[in-house]
């Protein structure tokens, strides 16, 4: 009868696991570092996964981790498995690493560099300076808001520049302040109808800007209550 008990209680008693310290586990770790690439067996302490067979891809001494893939057949992709090293017991060395799977030294893929295409770079930088200086010189700061609007509503049509305060437009026709229709002149070797096409094209360009100016709404600034300033009560 007294048997009978011991026996149910070593049944029942839990399987005790290998206690792996830090130096056990260092060995280890510096043993499975070795074998990189190679195609190893692990026995674990998994219940899960007590045997895992495939090739090692790395071994870190930081997490204390070991990956392996395991492969069923040479048609069908490899399986990852990710555990601790401190669930391993012992592993077994099936086959050294070939040199595709050798992952101690992964192969440089770094690629070959080709030469600088120096001249067209300096044509492109040279291209981007000139854009930059074209649309500077289409600003003048000596002018107010009204006349540069003016010159940019012209440039959009026709050739436009600046020669001092004065647009000149197609390098015939100069408007000069304050800027009207009447302001533009030109030559006498000018044809007339540029001149007209000039004017117009200004004309237009005025009324839009007070078309624009009569279509903007003012605030309306709130009246301020009156203030009672008499002598106060009992004052």
């Amino acid at each position: 009868m007294a048997d009978s008990k011991r026996q149910n209680a070593s049944a029942k008693a839990p399987v005790a696991t290998p206690n792996m310290g830090p130096s056990t586990m260092a060995s280890l770790e510096g043993a499975l570092s070795g074998t990189l690439g190679a195609r190893i067996r692990l026995h674990t302490t998994l219940p899960s996964q007590p045997t895992i067979e495939g090739t090692l891809f790395t071994a870190c001494p930081i997490t204390n981790l070991v990956a392996i893939a395991a492969t069923t057949s040479p048609n069908t992709p490899p399986t990852h498995h990710i555990l601790p090293i401190s669930s391993i017991q012992t592993f077994t060395l099936l086959s050294a690493p070939s040199s595709s799977n050798d992952f101690s030294s992964p192969p440089n893929t770094t690629p070959p560099l080709s030469n600088v295409p120096t001249a067209a770079l300096l044509a492109r930088a040279d291209a981007a300076v000139a854009r930059l200086k074209e649309a500077a010189s289409r600003k003048n700061r000596n002018v107010g808001k009204e006349a540069q609007d003016l010159f940019d509503g012209i440039s959009r049509t026709l050739p436009t520049r600046w020669d001092g305060n004065n647009i000149v437009v197609m390098d015939s026709v100069v408007v000069s302040s304050p800027y009207r229709g009447e302001d533009c002149k030109a030559g006498s070797n000018v044809a007339p109808h540029t001149l007209s096409r000039v004017r117009k094209i200004v004309d237009n360009e005025r009324k839009r800007f007070a078309d624009r100016e009569r279509r903007t709404v003012v605030p309306a600034v709130p009246a301020i209550p009156a203030v009672h300033t008499g002598p106060r009560k009992g004052g």
